[in-house]
């Protein structure tokens, strides 16, 4: 059975291991990156010229681009394309809650199907095809969508509703950099009393303060002092931003998060490009 073909805009350090997972599984892509595609899209694929040439060749467009006006511009040029082949967006974007809305009612409006798949797992998850794919959209759809999704992830159907994908990808990202923040704070702590940094995170990973960050950031990237694990203080920043305007949104408790915002946009603008990571020796130093 022949598969489809995938037009795949935005080859950046996510896009560029997902699109190649789908190339690898036997769906032919046509890819189209601003910043210069032959360079970027797997082996065998088709270079496209832009957005507009990616949708006349394309059945589904998958989209994993900065932010949620990229996606919106992106999405214009798609509708705009007068020999259109391309149906389906799916875009694994984090570009929130709003801009997801409007691109699903703007595809809507123009007989296409727009779903927000946000993904989690960053770079090393996208290599290993282990991100979590969170999926807004129809029972039907999600069925239809899931052979692909599962080539590059873990596919979930979080609700039928655009933008409900955004909302759990945001709330996911904001605990994220919570427990980043608070276990770079808890640990300066430990090791300011004498504490041995590689003990406290033994202990802590067969404890109750076990998270994300004493599993996965603190052994691979800040003990070794590699700092790598690829996604920027300013990607994050954008992220947090996101959650707390959807949180305004939706009316909901704030407390915590204007905490963390305030926290973390004081390493923000220390060092936009920093690895993530680098906010513990920046907590440490008693910078925040």
């Amino acid at each position: 059975m022949t598969k489809e073909n995938i037009g795949f805009i935005g080859i950046g350090n996510m896009g560029g291991p997902v699109s190649k997972n789908l190339a690898a599984a036997g769906y032919h892509i046509v890819g189209y990156d601003i910043a210069g595609t032959a360079e970027r899209v797997p082996e065998g694929a088709t270079v496209g010229r832009n957005a507009g040439d990616v949708a006349t060749r394309s059945d589904i467009i998958m989209m994993s681009l900065p932010d949620g006006n990229v996606v919106q511009e992106v999405t214009e040029e798609i509708i705009a394309t007068n020999d259109r082949r391309t149906t389906t967006i799916v875009d694994i974007s984090t570009s929130g809650v709003a801009a997801a809305r409007a691109a699903s009612a703007r595809c809507h409006d123009s007989e296409m199907e727009f779903y927000d798949a946000p993904v989690s797992g960053g770079v090393p998850g996208a290599v290993a095809g282990t991100i979590s794919i969170m999926f807004a959209g129809s029972e039907e759809a999600f069925k239809r969508l899931k052979p692909v999704l599962e080539t590059i992830g873990k596919p979930f159907l979080v609700g039928s509703e655009p933008g409900q994908g955004q909302a759990m990808k945001v709330l996911n990202n904001f605990l994220s950099a919570t427990s980043m923040i608070a276990t770079s704070e808890a640990i300066a702590f430990g090791e300011a009393v004498g504490l041995d940094l590689q003990l406290i995170v033994d202990v802590l990973n067969v404890s109750s303060g076990r998270n994300d960050a004493t599993v996965t950031k603190f052994p691979t990237s800040i003990i070794p002092k590699t700092y790598d694990r690829g996604f920027t203080a300013k990607l994050l920043q954008k992220d947090i931003d996101l959650y707390r305007a959807a949180q305004d949104d939706a009316g909901t408790q704030n407390r915590v998060s204007k905490e963390i915002v305030e926290g973390f946009r004081e390493f923000y603008n220390a060092d936009p490009d920093a690895d993530i990571t680098r906010i513990y020796p920046f907590v440490k130093d008693s910078k925040l």
